[in-house]
């Protein structure tokens, strides 16, 4: 509760973040999914872990990590598998697009750095 003349601090946590860029990036067009890599899969494991442990669901943010830095510098990694339909050079620069754009959006926070992996390309159907 803030009183008069008292501020609160507002946190927002590298989960939700990592959430929101989750959902951004799997929302671009020409991204067929969000995969984990080996990094992702640990950090999948222990958020399972932790949320056995505290009875509590949180957003999927599989394949997207965050980083930030004592400066504050937030630094985004997210580790795609695209559709052949479109270069891939593209897609990746609509997801550092759209991954910035929806975290400042939905959390006020400005991301430095977005690194996209492209880990797989899946051929067109036919």
């Amino acid at each position: 509760m803030t009183t008069a003349g008292s501020m609160s601090e507002i946190v927002i946590g590298p989960a939700v973040v990592a959430a929101v860029a989750a959902r951004a990036a799997a929302t671009t067009p020409g991204v067929q999914r969000l995969e984990p890599g080996v990094r992702g899969l640990v950090s999948t494991l222990m958020r399972a872990g932790k949320q056995r442990v505290t009875n509590s669901e949180s957003a999927s943010s599989d394949g997207v990590r965050v980083r930030s830095t004592l400066a504050g510098v937030l630094s985004v990694q997210v580790d795609v598998v695209i559709s052949g339909e479109r270069r891939a050079a593209e897609i990746g620069a609509a997801v550092q697009r759209e991954v910035v754009r929806a975290v400042r959006e939905q959390t006020g926070e400005v991301v430095d750095e977005v690194s996209v992996s492209i880990l797989d390309i899946e051929p067109e159907s036919r």
